[in-house]
């Protein structure tokens, strides 16, 4: 069959070079469209109770993750000028376009009791800029007596004010948030520079929009990095600035295919995305060292360049489509996952890896075709004595001293075995981060002050209209939140208990003192204070209770503490609302952003672990497919499975947590590191037909072939892999330093513990299934009357 492949890409060049060109052009056209994701990942499937929640919620309450926060640490803050330019730097961001409210010390309301209308009005405390320091100390004293705003805009211990920016719900998942949040840091860094004080940013708006940044640039900085590693390194091999050149062409091509894919699919860049053109670097330079080596290999036996390239397709066509087919199956495990960023990351390599493997068995031989035939320097690589050498040690070790790579495994494999017991789970909103990153840095500051910035509600569904006004229920959402603040994760509480606190306080004339919850005999004079009716922009129940008064929200700010202690958290107030609330009367849901990511990192961790069975379960398949042995399936594996146990051990050991961004380690390198193992058995079956089941002579000739691919290819995956080492995301670095760890140990295993394997298991190995499989990746050639029938095939081509 690859007999007439290899007639139909070497007769048809030109043919081949105007389609591919013309799909490049379309795809090209496709990729200059391609937009980056400003939307929250949805973790969660549609179906899940804790996201019908969520959903629900926003449909009483509006967004939750909509709050983007300054602060500042300012002892001076109720100077004339200070004060003054904190009010002033409220106003201005006020005026910008997609803001919706500006809430701080300078811009608070207050319930004021007007005994006329039996009513509280709602007003301003700070209505302009003050004109004196007797002016700001009277405003000092009204504001700092309204206990309602303790612990949320000011905290009177550490001398820290905050400044909440509501931005509009429509503009926060689109282009747009980038130029809002923008212009708000922009105004919030003026008035930093003139006033010289401490400021610090945060809010789920501000820490989406900067990593959504960085993922852009990070995108062409690894598209650079990985074109550069990957030049040197062929340049490093080959010496030949055409391998370089006609390697190059390869991986543009595949970079553009991607960014056209993702186009094509109406799907957008994300932090995993953004990896997949610099992953299609190194695969395509694996491929091209593939295609590279064994032209230069068939060229030096006969010295015919078309001929050597009509073998190059026809003798690693298949194992090159199976060894592309297992990296793709890698990847592919994530299409089966229910969650959407990952669907897309796992589909969208899988198809380009595919479309990659047809570049390169189509467009590297035709441009070879038209370059010079090989010269001799070009070839001083196959017998490069440093890789000769190294390749003759391990020919030796294997030969000799099996016993010493058993026992070396048996070690690694004991370290994994320990190491794998360590390892813990993590998932924190800003996990990726370094500690030592501005957002992770202003985060802390916003926990230390005012109890952290992630969004954490309760609802409470009385089940009749009105009912979120009646004493009892206001009794019990006190209880609740008081139980609840007695963690140190959570910040005060918004709710309408406390707003009763602060109307009590108002009723009593302001007196600080009188800030606390109302006994019941209270509660009826001041709740008759406040509004009847939900209508009205001045209507201070709006922001806790729906329009029908039966459903009211508990708000609270909370750190970014990690699924593992989320979970501990809502399993103890989970108890707490049970205690307190009648199931039969009430609905109690604990939401927010932070639920629903704590649940959804948990539910995409379980995810991933499944993805890996899925994969090793596919590549097993994939195996019995090529050698039709369960004993060969087995043995095959275990080079291939160790090293990810072992990649697990030293996550253990460093501390590196399981979380999304490191699991998924597993099923690419999985696939990746397969490849060699694929290689070197299929050239080993193929060398028992020749030596007619010499079993160590085939062992030995299969690694003296495919070791240098082997070798070459893992080194290029290792530094191409390490590329993502310079990421500002833990997650990527973590990705990098993983898969390279992962695919250096899988090529010790598949270079000496797998042929060991092979030598010491010997015969009981070698089963009619294994030499006569199903799928033969060398079925069509090294036969002598193939030969003499192909010999003066393409005569005519290499004349011209």
């Amino acid at each position: 069959m690859l007999t007439a492949v290899s007639r139909i890409i070497l007769r048809n060049r030109s043919i081949i070079v105007i389609i591919l060109a013309l799909f490049t052009i379309f795809m090209a056209y496709n990729a200059a469209s391609v937009r980056l994701s400003y939307e929250s990942v949805k973790l969660l499937s549609k179906k899940d109770s804790a996201l019908i929640d969520y959903e629900q919620f926003k449909k009483h309450f509006g967004e939750d993750g909509n709050i983007y926060v300054i602060g500042s640490i300012n002892p001076d803050i109720f100077t004339l000028d200070q004060f003054n330019a904190w009010y002033r730097l409220g106003n201005d961001i006020r005026k910008i376009n997609g803001v919706e409210e500006v809430i701080s010390m300078a811009r608070t309301k207050t319930l004021v009791k007007n005994q006329l209308t039996h009513r509280f009005d709602f007003l301003s405390v700070v209505s302009q800029e003050a004109t004196s320091q007797s002016e700001v100390d009277s405003l000092k004293k009204e504001i700092l007596k309204t206990k309602f705003y303790e612990g949320l805009l000011f905290n009177p211990k550490t001398k820290a004010y905050l400044m909440a920016i509501t931005i509009d719900k429509e503009k926060i998942a689109d282009e747009g948030r980038i130029a809002i949040v923008n212009a708000i840091t922009n105004v919030a860094e003026a008035y930093r520079i003139q006033n010289k004080v401490e400021v610090h940013y945060s809010g789920l708006p501000y820490i989406r929009t900067i990593t959504t940044q960085l993922i852009k640039n990070e995108l062409l900085l690894f598209i650079i990095l990985s074109l550069v590693v990957a030049s040197l390194i062929m340049l490093l091999f080959f010496r030949s600035l055409r391998a370089v050149i006609s390697s190059l062409i390869v991986v543009i091509i595949s970079i553009i295919w991607v960014l056209g894919t993702i186009s094509l699919f109406n799907y957008k860049i994300t932090i995993l995305s953004g990896v997949i053109p610099s992953l299609m670097v190194i695969i395509a330079i694996e491929n091209c060292i593939y295609i590279l080596n064994k032209y230069h290999w068939e060229y030096r036996i006969h010295g015919n360049k078309i001929k050597a390239l009509s073998r190059v397709i026809q003798r690693i066509g298949l194992a090159s489509l199976m060894t592309n087919v297992a990296t793709a199956i890698g990847f592919a495990a994530f299409i089966l996952i229910p969650n959407q960023v990952l669907k897309e990351f796992g589909l969208v390599t899988a198809i380009n890896i595919m479309l990659l493997y047809l570049l390169t068995i189509t467009i590297l031989p035709i441009i070879f075709s038209y370059q010079e035939a090989p010269k001799p320097r070009h070839l001083k690589h196959l017998d490069s004595h440093f890789f000769s050498n190294v390749l003759a040690k391990v020919i030796e070790t294997i030969s000799t001293r099996r016993n010493y790579i058993y026992a070396i495994a048996g070690v690694m494999l004991l370290f994994g075995v320990i190491g794998v017991s360590l390892i813990k789970t993590s998932g924190k909103v800003v996990d990726d981060l370094q500690t030592d990153d501005p957002i992770y840095l202003d985060l802390k500051f916003f926990e230390r002050n005012f109890g952290g910035v992630m969004p954490f509600e309760i609802s409470v569904d009385t089940k009749k209209k009105n009912g979120v006004m009646q004493y009892p229920t206001l009794e019990k959402i006190n209880r609740l939140q008081t139980a609840i603040n007695k963690y140190p994760e959570f910040s005060k509480p918004l709710s309408l208990a406390e707003l009763l606190k602060f109307a009590r306080q108002s009723y009593y004339g302001g007196n600080p003192a009188m800030y606390g919850f109302p006994n019941s005999m209270e509660s009826g004079f001041v709740l008759s204070y406040l509004p009847k009716k939900m209508e009205g922009k001045k209507n201070p129940l709006q922001a806790f209770v729906d329009s029908t008064k039966q459903i009211t929200r508990i708000s609270f700010q909370m750190q970014d503490v990690g699924t593992k202690r989320m979970e501990f958290l809502t399993h103890a107030i989970d108890s707490t609302i049970k205690s307190i609330f009648d199931a039969e009367r009430y609905t109690v849901s604990m939401t927010g952003n932070s639920v629903v990511f704590a649940k959804g990192t948990n539910f995409l961790i379980r995810n991933l672990f499944e993805s890996v069975i899925i994969a090793i379960i596919m590549i097993s398949l994939l195996m019995a497919l090529l050698f039709s042995s369960f004993r060969m399936i087995l043995v095959s594996m275990i080079p291939n499975i160790i090293p990810l146990i072992i990649t697990a051990a030293l996550m253990g050991f460093l501390g590196i947590p399981i979380k999304p961004s490191t699991i998924i380690v597993f099923s690419i390198a999985l696939g990746i590191s397969v490849d060699n193992t694929i290689q070197y058995l299929s050239r080993y079956r193929h060398e028992l037909k020749l030596t007619k089941g010499d079993i160590k002579l085939s062992a030995i000739n299969a690694l003296q072939e495919a070791g240098f691919s082997m070798i070459y290819t893992s080194i290029v995956l290792v530094l191409g892999f390490s590329v993502f080492t310079v990421s500002g995301f833990g997650g990527t670095q973590a990705l990098g330093i993983l898969i390279s760890t992962t695919l250096f140990i899988a090529m010790f295993f598949n270079m000496m513990v797998l042929p060991s394997l092979l030598l010491t298991i010997d015969k009981r190995l070698v089963s009619k299934n294994f030499t006569e499989p199903i799928l033969d990746v060398y079925d069509e050639d090294e036969t002598p009357s193939l030969e003499a029938e192909n010999d003066n095939e393409f005569s005519d081509l290499e004349k011209e």
